[in-house]
């Protein structure tokens, strides 16, 4: 039997595992209420005004802030080996970062090399991470090769392991074929699992770079040359197409131009189940193709109107998730590609400024407002993923993982303050007005007054089921939709019905190394005693708790739109 993963030790556990937050402005996809909130065992036990709450609760005081779900970061790379490196930030440094910036989960991805098995892989990410992580984090898996045994290993990992999401690239040596993403993409469908693609022309990419260094071209300059902006496009239209093929619902990860935007917005508009996800330094800034630390892949345009179009295609809810794509390397690993543009290992900050850069270029620039913002930042995440309600709201029964954020406070991005092992920031300079000044993880004070307080070992693996209510059961949503009265839909309904999954108590322990691994139950980490195991319940509310208040979740059409085919 493995050794139960080690979890936070009692004399660390905060001794208020009761928090009241009060005269904030409680901030839902679906609307701004000025509600009290009241935590209680790492859960959303109230929201209301005049709360009757025990003696001895703390109370944080958020006059004036915003009381925002926690941010979900759907795209991160810790630890990962790539390009000959391995990325700094391990699943501690990357998890406490993305606490100071105001994120209460992160879903990594899998990446196994080429004719690896995807589960071993799993279960030696789980290694890695079980006992590092700060906060909640999720598992997607990457498809870098296709055969029987990757199909049979996706059913094990849906089923048993709680991975309800699939990466396919178009891209690198690693990349698959037309017909092995069709396969893919059918193999994601009928497991009711969420194919995202890597959308460029692996192919044209390769004979660019070939030709660029034949002309002399070295220089990181090469990176966006050898990858311009219809290199993506063309890709986004045939995984679209592709997918429409098998009818597989699709996430694009990563769009960074208008036109691969306006791809999606077509597929969309002709009833096909699309989604997509910008990153945060394709929404904040213009690329400069000569400098080297800034390479990620697909580029950051240098083309000054690309932030523009990326936002509206924001406002416009044409792409519904906005990711760090957080890979870091230092200063000295960059310049492995000095003089091989080709060689420089792809990949930049943004899992701690995530949050504060969407809020500066997005909201105080006027461009979405505070619910759009949660939408983009979290909400979205939580729904594909199947992790709604329970993450991505402010709702009774929900984790309490929350940030009470203040607009008017300004911050300064510098490499001299960020909480990563990485030598500089992308980001280095940009004032962002907008600060998380608390950050609760699960019911725990990890940010107090801008004091950051992050707990090795405080998160868990989270599950993330199949057949995601808001992509596969439109029915079921409907059925909720149609049970509104005067528009408003009471958030304990909303629970009860939404909370299919039911978890049996069970121990969980990090899994074993991969030779003696497979076949072993995913569970997660357990709790020390006196800690809720949320895997021990739904999302049912107490009966003892009074709900007769005032709703604070409106009906909302699921992320992509309203029904008319789409849904």
């Amino acid at each position: 039997m493995s050794t139960p993963v080690k979890k936070v030790p009692i004399h660390l556990q905060s001794s208020q595992n009761r928090l009241i937050i009060k005269n904030g402005k409680v901030v839902n996809e679906t609307g701004i209420l000025e509600d009290d909130v009241f935590i209680e065992d790492g859960i959303i036990k109230q929201i209301g005004k005049n709360l009757i709450i025990p003696g001895g609760t703390r109370v944080i005081d958020a006059r004036g802030r915003y009381i925002l779900p926690g941010g979900i970061d759907p795209h991160t790379h810790f630890e990962f080996d790539f390009m000959g490196t391995r990325s700094v930030d391990d699943f501690y440094q990357g998890t406490k970062a993305a606490i100071a910036g105001g994120t209460t989960m992160i879903i990594d991805f899998v990446f196994p090399k080429k004719g690896e098995s995807i589960l071993d892989k799993y279960h030696e990410y789980r290694q890695k991470a079980d006992d590092k992580v700060c906060c909640d984090y999720g598992l997607h898996v990457c498809l870098t090769s296709w055969n029987d045994r990757v199909r049979d290993e996706m059913k094990t990992l849906c089923q048993q392991h709680g991975v309800n999401s699939f990466k396919m690239f178009m891209a690198y040596d690693f990349m698959l074929n037309d017909e092995e993403l069709y396969s893919a993409m059918e193999a994601c469908k009928n497991l009711g699992a969420l194919a995202q693609v890597h959308a460029e022309n692996g192919s044209i990419i390769r004979k660019n770079v070939e030709k660029l260094k034949a002309q002399g071209v070295t220089g990181p300059e090469g990176h966006e040359l050898s990858r311009p902006e219809s290199v993506e496009a063309e890709a986004v239209n045939r995984a679209c197409v592709i997918a429409k093929a098998v009818e597989a619902p699709l996430c694009i990860d990563n769009v960074t131009t208008g036109e691969s935007g306006e791809v999606i917005k077509e597929a969309q508009a002709n009833g096909q189940i699309v989604y997509g996800a910008s990153h945060v330094h394709n929404l904040s800034m213009i690329g400069n193709p000569n400098v080297i630390y800034t390479i990620a892949s697909p580029p950051l345009r240098s083309n000054p109107e690309a932030p523009e179009k990326l936002w509206d295609l924001i406002a416009s809810d044409v792409l519904q998730l906005t990711g760090s794509d957080h890979c870091t390397f230092k200063k000295e690993q960059k310049a492995m590609g000095q003089g091989d543009f080709s060689k420089i290992p792809n990949g930049v900050n943004g899992v701690e400024s995530r949050m504060a850069v969407i809020w500066e270029k997005g909201v105080h620039s006027g461009l979405i407002d505070p619910s759009r913002f949660v939408a983009i930042t979290s909400t979205n995440a939580a729904k594909l993923f199947n992790v709604y309600p329970r993450k991505g709201c402010i709702a009774v029964g929900s984790d309490a993982d929350i940030v009470i954020w203040n607009p008017a406070k300004t911050q300064t991005i510098s490499a001299q303050t960020h909480h990563l092992a990485v030598d500089f920031n992308i980001f280095e300079g940009m004032v962002c007005h907008g600060v998380p000044e608390f950050v609760i993880v699960n019911g725990r004070v990890c940010v107090d007054d801008e004091n950051l307080r992050a707990v090795q070992g405080h998160g868990t693996f989270v599950e993330t089921p199949v057949n995601a209510p808001f992509i596969y059961a439109p029915e079921k949503l409907e059925e909720i939709f149609e049970s509104k009265k005067n528009g408003v839909l009471d958030e304990v309904e909303l629970h009860n019905k939404l909370a299919k999954i039911e978890f049996e108590p069970k121990t969980c322990f990090t899994p074993t190394l991969p030779d003696s691994a497979i076949g072993t139950p995913s569970c997660r980490g357990a709790r020390p005693e006196g800690q809720r195991n949320i895997q021990d319940s739904t999302f049912s509310i107490s009966e003892e708790m009074d709900t007769e208040r005032k709703s604070c979740i409106k009906v909302k059409n699921p992320p992509g739109g309203k029904s008319s085919g789409f849904w």
